[in-house]
């Protein structure tokens, strides 16, 4: 008889990417809750950190391949309970587009005063402060 241990779920790592004044969301196909448009983002994988998670996960949602520039922070999402860290990441090339089909159905730049559009219950903190630093408005 096997006897399972129950593991904790995996952190799930987001990529703050802003490029010409606007920051990439994609909208997932299934909804999770009332996370309609979100950030890429994924589990972290074994051997990873939350940066090279974030720099995956948006070339295999996106194509678009991006550098980590610097941990944002990390917290528990209070919509998913899941544990998330955010890092900010530079384009270096490609162009963001729906990769992963199964996962995503669209994705957008959006500008500094239609986030709220996208997100209705705010920004994590640290991310708000980055944003509200980096993008025009």
């Amino acid at each position: 008889m096997t006897t399972e241990t129950t593991t904790e779920k995996p952190g799930i790592s987001a990529a703050i990417i802003v490029q010409d004044g606007r920051v990439l969301m994609v909208r997932r196909r299934v909804s999770e809750g009332e996370l309609m448009w979100q950030f890429p983002a994924g589990a972290i994988e074994d051997g990873e950190v939350a940066e090279e998670a974030a720099v995956r996960e948006t070339v295999e949602e996106t194509g678009l391949v991006v550098t980590a520039t610097k941990l944002l922070g990390e917290r528990v999402h209070p919509k998913t309970g899941r544990l998330m860290s955010y890092t900010a990441c530079q384009p270096l090339q490609g162009e963001a587009r729906v990769a992963d089909e199964d996962e995503l159905d669209a994705v957008a730049w959006v500008a500094h005063d239609e986030i709220a559009d996208y997100v209705p219950y705010g920004l994590f903190e640290p991310v708000q402060e980055y944003l509200d630093a980096e993008l025009p408005h």
